[in-house]
């Protein structure tokens, strides 16, 4: 979440005038996330968040994630929902953008994980994972590994601004990805970016799963791969083997991995690594002027990346 598109207040009042949420009584901008413009609502019939969406996310690609959070909730999973208005309709368009507003979830943001938190991850994204086994639409991975490389390519020259040798590296690192990319691997719906900042917490448990902007149809592991370097690796960057054995192993107790998806599951952790050191190196040279946004450290990932690349097999992550 973050915020690139000042909102008009007349303009606000006006769009929220179609719904029945009651009057406004506040709207704040989040500055949290990287790609899209938040807002917290809070209205005489409860709290909302508004999204303007932007960058990366395509119009055409709206009606997937608002049809995907209500198929999951109604499987059971807690986030979310679409809120129509007044002609029954979840998308408008609010300051020249696409716009929805969603409910809100009561909950807070694990900031530093530990095994426990892990493995309540573990067991939500299986539950996930076996929810979306029906769901009717598909949507590709736009930013999967055939991607990685024309996202680079256009900043590649300023990469070692971020750290000495880090173009060579990443380009090396693209041919070889490219090479040996798993291809063959059990798919389905997946979140594509279950940070800690977009899972929710009461006590010790889950209480529901945000921003499904990037969810799309891909392998199944790789969803996993992409929360073991989003959760189980500490402040100094150093993998833990705690962690990574309790999201494992919660996450097999309701969806075991195949043969080939275990085998390629070092080379799917190495690959999600550089998704996000990719994205954040991008990220962080466009960030539009007077955007209220925190970019993130495209190093945390590369420090990921080079633990990755020594790994060899999935019991190295602690997979028992």
């Amino acid at each position: 979440m973050a915020v690139y598109t000042d909102v008009d207040d007349a303009e606000l009042l006006d769009f929220l005038s179609t719904y029945d949420i009651g009057a406004l009584l506040s709207c704040k901008g989040i500055a949290e996330g990287v790609e899209n413009s938040n807002f917290f609502l809070h209205t005489r019939g409860g709290s909302f968040i508004l999204t303007l969406y932007e960058k990366r996310v395509r119009e055409t690609d709206l009606p997937f994630f608002l049809n995907l959070m209500e198929h999951l909730s109604a499987k059971g999973l807690n986030c979310p929902q679409p809120v129509k208005n007044r002609d029954g309709v979840a998308l408008g368009r609010l300051s020249g953008r696409p716009a929805v507003i969603v409910t809100f979830l009561d909950g807070y943001s694990i900031h530093h994980p530990e095994p426990a938190h892990c493995a309540e991850l573990g067991a939500a994204l299986a539950h996930l994972h076996l929810a979306g086994g029906d769901f009717s639409m598909t949507r590709p991975n736009r930013l999967s590994v055939n991607d990685w490389r024309p996202l680079f390519t256009p900043y590649a020259d300023r990469a070692d601004e971020v750290a000495t040798g880090l173009r060579t590296l990443i380009e090396s690192e693209l041919a070889l990805l490219e090479r040996d990319w798993p291809r063959a691997l059990p798919t389905g719906v997946i979140h594509a970016d279950l940070f800690p900042d977009n899972v929710f917490f009461l006590g010790d448990q889950i209480s529901g799963l945000i921003d499904f902007y990037f969810a799309c149809t891909d392998a199944l592991a790789y969803d996993l791969a992409i929360c073991l370097n989003a959760w189980c690796f500490g402040p100094d960057h150093f993998y833990r083997r705690d962690c990574g054995a309790a999201l494992l192993d919660a996450y097999q107790r309701l969806r075991p991995l195949n043969v080939a998806e275990a085998a390629a599951f070092p080379m799917l952790a190495r690959g999600a690594a550089m998704r996000f050191l990719l994205t954040r190196f991008v990220d962080s040279i466009n960030v539009p002027p007077g955007a209220l946004v925190r970019p993130k450290d495209p190093k945390e990932y590369l420090a990921k990346l080079r633990f990755h690349r020594e790994v060899a097999a999935i019991g190295d992550y602690g997979l028992s």
